[in-house]
């Protein structure tokens, strides 16, 4: 799908704008499905007071996504429509002040991880299991080997859809399994987290188990989207559910459901992101019919249709 190129009209009403804004910006080689369409604009601002700019002179009508290194995220078939941002280098900043790290939302998980190991920071190791950047672990509480977000919080900062930038605590993140309660419009920008003192050493043996337990458990060298659904509440996790349903290996076009580890979609090299949410609602159904569980998805979706 092709959008109305607004983009000349919005750079003429924001002068000062800095970053880059791109018309019918193809997004599928920014995810790791590595699946559809197009941003009818694509937006990399410079810094959090560019974001800012931009947003408080953006049309209210004009919708606006976030995305980050879109390792949880399915882009439907028909592209978004609106304003879709993406952090870049302006908010690659990494920061070590004593226990304390400060990065940008940009930074990849696994960076801030090594970072804090090479600081001699313990604590922050949990991040080596998480794909994607910070903005996003701040997003869903990402959390891995025993951790979450929440547990390494101090603060985060955020942009809202008006423009307003928002300091917030660990407190008003209103956190909850795979869950955060601040407003769906709001952009984060940097977050600051806390670590004890370490040994460097111990430190990057724990993330090297980490990577090891990854790579035998999870198929991690596929075009894949992280883990698809939220463990529901009770003594059973998503794969196992999805496992007892007869689900691993299912196909639906080149969309497969993991062997390896069946709470993980692959595209095999063909599927289209309409493949892939197909295979995710017919296991959300078959898991449904069997067991009586409403698998929630942890994958976020964006977009049209095509």
């Amino acid at each position: 799908m092709s959008f109305p190129d607004i983009a000349a009209a919005l750079r003429a009403k924001m002068p000062a704008l800095r970053g880059r804004l791109m018309a019918n910006q193809p997004l599928d080689e920014l995810t790791w499905f590595r699946v559809g369409g197009a941003a009818q604009l694509l937006f990399m601002p410079e810094d959090e007071a560019d974001l800012a700019y931009l947003l408080v002179h953006l049309p209210g009508e004009v919708p606006v996504a976030a995305i980050g290194l879109g390792s949880n995220l399915i882009v439907r078939d028909g592209g978004v429509p609106g304003v879709t941002i993406r952090l870049g280098r302006g908010f690659g900043e990494i920061a070590v002040e004593n226990t304390d790290i400060r990065v940008g939302a940009a930074v990849p998980d696994v960076k801030v991880a090594r970072a804090a190991q090479e600081a001699g920071i313990a604590g922050l190791s949990f991040l080596r299991g998480i794909p994607g950047a910070i903005g996003g672990a701040l997003r869903m509480n990402g959390g891995a080997y025993g951790r979450e977000t929440k547990d390494a919080l101090i603060g985060a900062r955020a942009v809202d859809r008006s423009g307003r930038i928002h300091v917030l605590g660990n407190i008003d993140m209103h956190y909850a399994y795979r869950h955060c309660g601040v407003p769906d419009d709001y952009i984060f920008t940097q977050a600051t987290l806390h670590g004890e003192r370490g040994d460097p050493a111990v430190i990057a043996a724990e993330m090297d188990k980490i990577t090891e337990s990854r790579e035998a458990t999870q198929p991690i060298k596929s075009r894949t989207g992280g883990s698809t659904f939220k463990n529901p509440p009770g003594s059973k996790k998503a794969w196992q559910l999805i496992d007892a349903a007869g689900c691993r290996g299912l196909r639906v076009g080149d969309a497969q459901v993991s062997e390896l580890h069946c709470n993980f979609l692959i595209n095999l090299g063909r599927a289209t992101a309409a493949d892939i949410e197909t295979l995710g609602e017919t296991v959300r159904r078959r898991v449904k019919d069997y067991s009586g569980v409403d698998l929630e998805w942890e994958i976020r979706r964006i977009g049209v249709p095509k």
